[in-house]
């Protein structure tokens, strides 16, 4: 007699081991019955017997329905977890159609349902499971009638989507919970979106919660009456996930300040990252003082962590913006250089780590608890692996910055479909041809006047392009290297040094609408301007000033107008060759001296000595490789550290003398290490200078890099290669939100950090009067690099 008599049958309760299953969600355990299971198979065969014994030995409770109807019907009076569909027999019934009316009713949402599926024959290819995907199915199983695969299956199953399901289920009493209590709770996600805020909260803020979800905290008015460090402290502290807690002032709606005592605590997440943060607020009984309640992992000190206030909307990256250098009224340099100072990580690590660590280790023994406690949030952050690189997360609503970040920080092979990886050898001009230069005679007079305002930031080197007939890094080199005496130090002639300006140039790709010579004379150009600036002057002696020349010079030489990432995916010979590490970089530095020893006409290191001729070499190499985007922020954050930080100290008793620059700060600066600083950072912040030019040059820069990337993203989908970013498509790229979050993620920071030691001012009112003009252009949705024509 068939074990089965009606359409559903229900295990008896003697045939069933009735095992409640117990889940814990935090401090909170559910207790769940049985695990209901659905098995829809027209005909029964030995599969279905296999699956039914597999329930009954688990302890699941089971019901069968032959028919796409009863298998409905049946589904809607029980709410199965798991529902098991024949998807072997298609004349019988469509196992697609019967999922997806199931997938209709609302129970099924916390339901896992798997497809059983025929075996393949060897000598065939094995189907997609995007059909059944698109269909709603959460899983297949390959036809087997052994019990025990079918139990090791449903087990599988209910350790991995039926336990995640019981704990979404138990998320609506948990909220329900919340909507009730007295204390204001606010939810936010790992980047400070605020995803929900209970009717307590509502009431104490005056908002409602849907002008609240979806938005950052950022964009939320801040009370002015919090300590200046505050935001700082709180950061710092949740971002390590530790819990805060401590009086802080709100702004509600009205405008009006309330006092509240706050608890922040950081969810972990799967694999130990922060996901979430919940705010418990209630208002605080003494509104006449305020009390900062900080608890171990606090920070009683001035606090150099980035802050909550301003994000420009970067990826993980908080910036403390106490004063914008964006604004009309520009701050004064002191004020510049402290605000500088303060968006920066406190990372001053240059000795070696083990000796660092046990230094602080011995102050920690004689220190007042205060400062043991600071002391040990140290060693936590000197522990860490990554002490300069931020977190970098995905954000879906920020895809500009997202993969232009990606796309420049990102060095290695990117996986495709398939985990294989795409060799290509002819996806970029062939770097072993090598152009020859041609011959070049007396400037002309047009040409000299122009270079006669080299000096001046605003010099504008396009003109310069277009009268050299796209040779401007030969005349510009010569000028600015007689400026600075080069041929003198190396001892060369000027005969030597314009063959091997010659030879440079003429290695560079003048079919790129970006990297080509012009962009280099346009970094050697800025670069001579920042020589040129007291502190930088003061800092360097001719030896930085002639390998800092050079190295602007050859930064981009045979650039291919790709980037690192483009190369690795396409598996490209350099690529190869250097190890998917700094690719282009190192390449630009290895040709610059292949291509200057080659030729004792071009080689103008033939005269000096072997131990100049290594240190000069040296510090060219560094500043070279100092361009690549990977290490951005740990150049800044040194720089900042390093440099920024004990002049600013030093000079804040004298900041109202005229002696300011005295032995002290000099001595900061002149130290071996702090002047490789600062020759780095000199040459990273000339490199992506084009922000802060004037604004026609600033367009016609992002013009030409967008195209470049357009280029490139066009190959990639020509060579079905990975596409490194895809918001740079031509036909539906903004490129005002690519400027927008270039200057955000990498220029502001940086610049504000270079101007505190400088003294920049010119190029900080660019800076700014650009900003303004690329989010005018995407406040009015305009996509191209100008705005429309009226009609």
């Amino acid at each position: 007699m068939s074990r089965i008599s009606t359409v559903e049958s229900e295990l008896s309760n003697g045939q069933q081991k009735v095992s409640a299953t117990e889940e814990c969600i935090g401090p909170m355990r559910l207790t769940q019955e049985p695990i209901q299971v659905l098995l829809v198979f027209a005909k029964e065969d030995g599969q279905s017997d296999a699956f039914w014994w597999a329930c009954d030995r688990a302890g699941f409770r089971c019901n069968i329905a032959r028919t796409p109807e009863s298998a409905v019907e049946c589904f809607l009076d029980k709410s199965h977890e798991i529902v098991v569909i024949d998807g072997r027999h298609s004349q019988y019934f469509e196992a697609e159609a019967v999922c997806r009316l199931i997938r209709a009713t609302k129970p099924s949402e916390h339901t896992v349902v798997l497809a059983i599926v025929p075996q393949t024959p060897l000598d065939q290819e094995e189907p997609s499971v995007r059909p059944l995907l698109c269909a709603g199915f959460s899983r297949r199983y390959v036809e087997n009638i052994s019990v025990s695969a079918c139990y090791n299956e449903l087990l599988q199953i209910e350790h991995g989507e039926v336990r995640c399901q019981f704990k979404l289920r138990a998320c609506n009493s948990v909220f329900t919970a919340l909507d009730h209590c007295q204390e204001a709770v606010e939810i936010t996600s790992e980047d400070h979106v605020i995803q929900y805020v209970n009717p307590a909260f509502e009431h104490m803020m005056g908002y409602h919660k849907g002008e609240l979800i979806g938005k950052e905290l950022t964009e939320l008015p801040k009370s002015d009456k919090n300590r200046a460090d505050l935001l700082d402290t709180i950061n710092t502290c949740i971002k390590k996930g530790k819990e805060w807690q401590g009086i802080y002032y709100a702004r509600r709606k009205s405008g009006d300040s309330i006092q509240q005592h706050v608890k922040i605590t950081p969810v972990i997440g799967q694999g130990g990252k922060i996901r979430h943060f919940v705010s418990i607020k209630r208002p605080h009984s003494d509104n006449n003082k305020q009390v900062h309640k900080i608890n171990r992992d606090g920070d009683h000190s001035q606090s150099e962590s980035h802050s909550l206030r301003h994000r420009d909307r970067r990826k993980e990256s908080v910036d403390a913006r106490s004063i914008s250098s964006r604004g009309s009224d520009a701050p004064s340099l002191q004020n510049r250089r402290y605000s500088s100072v303060a968006r920066i990580h406190s990372m001053t690590i240059e000795a070696p780590i083990t000796k660092v660590i046990n230094i602080i280790n011995a102050a920690q023994e004689s220190s007042p608890v205060s400062v043991a406690d600071a002391l040990d949030r140290v060693l936590e952050i000197l522990r860490t692996t990554e002490l300069y690189s931020p977190q970098l997360a995905s954000k879906e609503d920020d895809p500009h910055t997202n993969d232009l970040v990606g796309g420049l920080m990102s060095d290695g092979l990117r996986r495709l479909s398939g985990n294989e990886y795409v060799f290509s050898k002819s996806t970029f001009p062939n770097m072993s041809q090598l152009a020859i230069p041609v011959t070049l005679n007396d400037i002309p007079p047009v040409i000299a006047e122009m270079l006669d305002d080299e000096d001046q930031w605003d010099f504008n080197i396009l003109e310069l392009e277009a009268a050299t007939c796209k040779r401007p890094l030969t005349y510009l080199g010569l000028k600015i290297f007689s400026r600075f005496s080069v041929c003198e130090f190396l001892s060369c002639s000027e005969a030597t040094l314009r063959c091997w300006l010659q030879v440079i140039e003429a290695n560079y790709h003048a079919s790129n609408s970006y990297h080509n010579s012009t962009h280099a004379a346009d970094v050697l150009h800025a670069t001579a301007y920042f020589l040129r600036k007291e502190k930088v002057k003061g800092s360097l002696d001719q030896l930085d000033e002639v390998a800092a020349l050079i190295a602007a010079t050859v930064h981009d030489v045979d650039h291919p107008g790709r980037t690192n990432s483009f190369l690795c995916n396409a598996g490209s010979e350099l690529a190869i060759l250097y190890n998917d590490t700094a690719v282009l970089e190192s390449h630009h530095a290895a040709l610059a001296f292949q291509l200057t020893v080659r030729d004792i006409k071009s080689n103008i290191f033939k005269n000096i000595d072997r131990t100049q001729f290594r240190t000069l070499r040296q510090a060219i190499i560094d500043m070279v490789l100092a361009t690549e985007m990977t290490r951005h922020f740990e150049h800044v954050n040194k720089f900042a550290n390093s440099i920024n930080k004990p002049m600013a100290a030093i000079e804040e008793p004298s900041s109202n003398s005229e002696g300011s620059d005295s032995e002290g700060p000099a001595s900061i600066r002149n130290s071996p290490e702090n002047r490789l600083l600062i020759k780095r950072m000199m040459i990273k912040c000339a490199d992506v200078a084009n922000p802060c030019r004037p604004l026609e040059l600033c367009i016609e820069w992002a013009g030409r890099i967008s195209e470049e990337y357009f280029s490139q993203t066009d190959e990639e989908k020509r060579e079905a290669l990975p596409v490194v970013m895809p918001v740079f498509d031509r036909n539906t790229c903004s490129i005002p939100k690519s400027q927008i979050s270039f200057i955000d993620y990498f220029i502001t920071d940086m610049f504000d950090a270079w101007d505190a030691f400088a003294s920049l001012p010119d190029l900080m009112e660019h800076l700014s009067e650009n900003y303004k003009y690329w989010k005018g252009l995407d406040d009015m949705k305009c996509k191209s690099l100008r705005p429309p024509s009226p009609p």
